[in-house]
């Protein structure tokens, strides 16, 4: 994730040139020298250290990304509020929902300015989507159906990484990939009042990792292996402040998808259905009479905000 956020600062000048800021990579901290060296020379870094509290508290820095190990947000966090930096936090802000609170009332109690890379808010038709919902294009809305399926974790032999360990990751695809889902439901249809859901593990162990290994490493059958420490799949059913219903589903383990992160939306008077490996389609039904009924496809472009700067080939 450090990768991707110094590649977005890089292309912020390009993608927006009416920003009023053009951001300078001043330090990075990584407990790997390989990646240090590399966050200098390959992505311009006036520095790299290897632990976070000197960065996070150095004087020239204004603003930091925290792009850690999912169980290593809040001391980041912490430190980098108490020393009066803003913060952009990663998904799931902490590894779990007493992290996540933590963090909260850290930010509240120093005034700090947040974000949270809860990046698919932002994809154009999304937000149209949302706009037509506000509208009443599809009436008041009753049900919301969210999934984020991915094949990241189906390989049986896949290294068993910091995502697959509790200590580092938290929870598993609930928070990592399941949070999208819900953010995308907040977005939409507003604020979740009541849950109940399950959880479970389709593969529980994985090779060990020899070294600082990449997430999409790969060992061999006879490898020693480790036992997976958090879920692979989760479900949910929810009810909203409003009174909408709603269902989620989440997997990194199911084969078939790639990366799945889908909604749709149903109103009294119409529905909205929208899938990342598609991005730029909307489907929007419009309930009315005769024959000619059905959904019809919006079609992303530039007549939207941001299409040129979001769009993946655009820019």
């Amino acid at each position: 994730m450090g990768q991707a956020h110094s590649r977005a600062a890089l292309r912020i000048a390009s993608l927006f040139p009416d920003a009023k800021f053009k951001p300078e990579l001043v330090v990075c901290a990584d407990v790997e020298q390989g990646r240090r060296d590399r966050a200098v020379n390959d992505f311009g870094f006036a520095r790299a250290v290897p632990g976070f509290e000197e960065a996070v508290t150095a004087k020239d820095v204004d603003a930091v990304w925290v792009t850690a190990p999912n169980m290593l947000h809040v001391p980041m966090i912490s430190a980098a509020a108490a020393a009066g930096k803003a913060i952009f936090s990663e998904k799931p802000i902490g590894g779990t929902p007493a992290q996540t609170v933590e963090a909260f009332k850290i930010a509240t109690k120093h005034s700090t300015p947040t974000g949270v890379g809860y990046n698919y808010l932002w994809s154009p038709l999304v937000i149209h989507a949302r706009e037509l919902i506000s509208s009443g294009a599809i009436g008041k809305v009753t049900h919301y159906r969210g999934r984020f399926l991915s094949m990241y974790g189906s390989d049986e032999l896949g290294l068993l990484t910091w995502r697959f360990k509790f200590a580092q990751a938290g929870y598993g695809v609930t928070s990592d990939i399941l949070s999208h889902s819900v953010s995308l439901a907040h977005f939409l249809v507003g604020d979740i009042a009541e849950v109940t859901g399950m959880k479970n593990n389709t593969i529980t162990h994985r090779p060990l990792p020899t070294g600082a290994a990449s997430h999409y490493g790969r060992g061999k059958a006879t490898d020693p292996k480790g036992e997976v420490e958090n879920e692979d799949f989760a479900s949910m059913l929810c009810s909203f402040k409003n009174g909408a219903t709603g269902t989620f589903e989440t997997s990194r383990s199911m084969v078939g998808p790639e990366s799945q992160n889908a909604f749709e939306v149903y109103g009294t008077e119409g529905a909205l259905s929208w899938n990342l490996e598609k991005i730029n389609e909307l489907q929007f039904y419009k309930r009315e009479d005769g024959v000619n009924t059905g959904y019809k496809t919006i079609y992303g472009g530039d007549r939207f905000p941001f299409h040129g700067a979001f769009a993946p080939g655009m820019a």
